[in-house]
């Protein structure tokens, strides 16, 4: 297998790859696990292979106007695609792991039509009704991945632009929700909003008083 790209079909489920085989395989991935706010999104998108997209990659690095770009010719091309978020109030009901698998398992679910095997990135995947493989590094290595990676950060990054005009204190439209230092000093400043995470430290930390001085 060629350098740190590791695959693991999940033993339980690779009896229905099996039973598929010849169906749908879509890419999945999420957008958001590590800000302090907003929800976490999941998107996962079929491929048609007779329509191939140019420039698919990891949407990290592609510029913004180059993700929207990719986005819309996706949405355009893709044999089925769809976008899933988990709140944050199921953030911290659930913690950020399971809120992610949460935001996966709706992508999948919601795709038409449905897939035989879905390729997800990272090592850890959710239960789903059909196949089921990771992949790490798989939205810099799968195109479907990448395409699933893409719409899911676009789609976040609207929620958040959205979010920025209720609450233009934290500069959402800039940073997205990511602990930067301009995000934590206006934290301090602010305060929590109700789009803020309770269950991360840096925003736990302003609720409970002399918690950060342990």
């Amino acid at each position: 297998m060629p350098g740190s790209a590791r695959v693991r079909a999940d033993s339980a489920q690779i009896g229905l790859d099996l039973a598929h085989r010849g169906g749908h395989t879509c890419g999945v991935d999420e957008a958001g696990r590590g800000p302090l706010a907003g929800p976490v999104f999941a998107a996962a998108v079929i491929l048609d292979p007779r329509a191939p997209i140019a420039g698919l990659r990891d949407s990290k690095t592609l510029s913004a106007a180059r993700r929207e770009a990719l986005a819309a010719e996706i949405r355009e091309r893709a044999i089925g695609w769809a976008v899933a978020s988990a709140s944050v109030a199921e953030i911290d009901s659930l913690n950020i792991l399971q809120a992610t698998m949460l935001a996966m398992r709706r992508a999948v679910e919601a795709l038409v039509p449905q897939p035989a095997l879905a390729r997800i990135d990272g090592n850890r995947a959710p239960r789903l009704q059909c196949a089921v493989e990771t992949l790490v590094g798989g939205d810099a290595l799968d195109p479907a991945i990448s395409a699933a990676s893409i719409l899911a950060k676009t789609a976040r990054d609207a929620v958040l632009a959205e979010l920025h005009l209720a609450w233009p204190m934290y500069g959402f439209d800039v940073h997205k929700g990511y602990p930067t230092p301009e995000h934590l000093r206006r934290l301090r400043s602010f305060g929590p909003s109700p789009e803020h995470r309770r269950s991360f430290g840096p925003v736990r930390e302003l609720l409970t008083p002399g918690l950060g001085e342990r």
